[in-house]
């Protein structure tokens, strides 16, 4: 943007006015023009940054819902087992034979996988999953770039 503020300013038949040197006044046109397009400019980055960050945070969102539902899949699965091993502890406790042993493998085979859901969905649920890291990487290298253009 700044190249066609600049072309808005030179004649390029060489017939103009600003052929040999530019007056004062439009030295200062040229300034308060480029400097314009850079806020312009720097608007428009902003508003492609927050957009960004909507982006991701709706993301990041949808993976929350994600691990929520897993995280409920989880606990319905683990009471699952918890009542297969209920059962399997009454029926030991009544007749104390072999099908309770049959139970009790069945129950903590249930809630070993129940368990393993849980932990899952938890994981999705952890801040350090919910960040917006793109738009924080997008942010740094933007600061790197004014950084250099303003030294």
């Amino acid at each position: 943007m700044a190249d066609t503020a600049q072309n808005e300013h030179t004649d390029p038949s060489g017939d103009g006015p600003e052929t040999e040197s530019a007056t004062p006044r439009e030295d200062k046109t040229r300034f308060y023009d480029l400097v314009r397009h850079l806020i312009d400019d720097l608007a428009l980055l902003f508003r492609k940054e927050l957009a960004l960050a909507g982006s991701e945070v709706s993301h990041s969102l949808n993976d929350a819902k994600k691990g929520v539902s897993g995280l409920i899949s989880g606990v319905v699965v683990l009471n699952s087992g918890y009542l297969v091993l209920l059962a399997a502890a009454t029926l030991g406790l009544g007749k104390i034979m072999e099908l309770w042993l049959a139970a009790l493998i069945v129950g903590g085979v249930v809630t070993v996988i129940g368990l393993i859901m849980v932990t899952a969905g938890k994981k999705k649920l952890e801040p350090s999953s919910m960040k917006p890291t793109r738009t924080m990487d997008s942010l740094q290298k933007d600061r790197e770039t004014a950084r250099g253009h303003v030294k």
